[in-house]
């Protein structure tokens, strides 16, 4: 009886060093998978992020281009955080009755083999300069 009970115990300890092994290789192998997993989530986040902030900065560059002709480009800059103000492009587009500043903003790749994409955002407000609309 003893001899049947010591001898499961050694196959299953000469298992369980086998299996440490592959456990280990296992591992290696899905841990890329895991770290592409974490820097996509990370992507969608700062993609989310920038383009919050070219719709903030349309709204702001519209609301001051309507009330001071020519200050919108510069209240849409300061409006975003300075690391993609300098990036910007902001464009203007009026005509009697409106204003409308479109800006585009650069997502940078996070994650290995995605390029740069571009986000737009734009906003309308009504022109409030008297010389165009008159009193």
């Amino acid at each position: 009886m003893n001899r049947i009970r010591i001898g499961i115990r050694r196959g299953q300890r000469d298992e369980a060093q086998r299996d440490r092994g592959a456990i280990s290789l296992e591992y290696i192998g899905f841990l890329p998978i895991l770290l592409l997993v974490g820097l996509g989530g990370i992507q969608l986040g700062w993609s989310a992020y920038v383009t919050q902030q070219a719709q903030t900065a349309a709204r702001t560059a519209a609301r001051v281009e309507a009330r001071e002709p020519g200050a919108g480009a510069a209240a849409g800059r300061a409006a975003i955080s300075a690391n993609l103000a300098q990036g910007a492009q902001i464009e203007r587009t009026t005509t009697r009755d409106a204003v409308r500043m479109t800006v585009t903003l650069t997502i940078e790749s996070v994650v290995p083999g995605i390029g740069d994409l571009q986000v737009t955002g734009s906003a309308v407000m009504p022109n409030d300069d008297p010389e165009v609309t008159g009193p």
